[in-house]
């Protein structure tokens, strides 16, 4: 099976070296030096790591026969994919692959059905869950302890405890900057201009 593993950046220097988004959990074992890897769109690849470093909390890599700003600048926005044994599962028992993922049933605590996975989007801050609901519309859940308390890949599922308004709009709470308080005619706090 074929997990994307990072995407390459812009380049850095004049050597070679690209920096690279990366989309694993477990960098040290999928973009370690000697790793070979498929790549996306394929006529980029496969590329085979060379060298790999830390700058500036940013992973850099060098790939063999990439030598050159222009060459390493050719090479961006190329998805690099790892082959994984389907079977292997993350290290850490708290962590899943998206292939683990996809197509579970989400669920209420209650039992109550929500919907599917049916793709897993990766975005700086969280995961995103989008979930297709029984009538074809999407809901997006956020991949967060919060919301999402269990995941049983037994029971091929996922139970969420989604906050008002996630799954059903009219639950929503709406916040307000405005104090409902007064109308505005209000005299200003004393010390502050008016």
């Amino acid at each position: 099976m074929q997990l994307v593993v990072a995407r390459i950046g812009r380049a850095h220097g004049i050597k070679g070296e690209v920096t690279v988004e990366v989309r694993t959990d477990e960098p040290e074992l999928r973009l370690g030096p000697g790793a070979v890897l498929a790549t996306e769109p394929a006529g980029a690849g496969p590329l085979t790591i060379e060298t790999g470093r830390v700058h500036s909390g940013r992973l850099l890599l060098r790939f063999e026969g990439v030598r050159d700003r222009t060459a390493a600048e050719a090479l961006r926005n190329t998805l690099l994919i790892a082959e994984v044994d389907p079977a292997e599962l993350p290290e850490d028992p708290e962590e899943f692959y998206d292939h683990q993922l996809m197509d579970l049933d989400v669920v209420l605590a209650d039992g109550t059905e929500i919907g599917r996975i049916t793709e897993i989007t990766h975005l700086p801050s969280q995961d995103l869950f989008i979930v297709e609901r029984p009538d074809g519309s999407e809901v997006m859940i956020p991949f967060v302890e919060e919301i999402v308390t269990e995941i049983d890949l037994a029971e091929q599922r996922a139970v969420i405890a989604p906050p008002p308004g996630l799954i059903d709009e009219s639950q929503a709470v709406i916040a307000s900057s405005r104090d409902e308080e007064g109308d505005g005619d209000e005299a200003p706090a004393p010390g502050k201009d008016a």
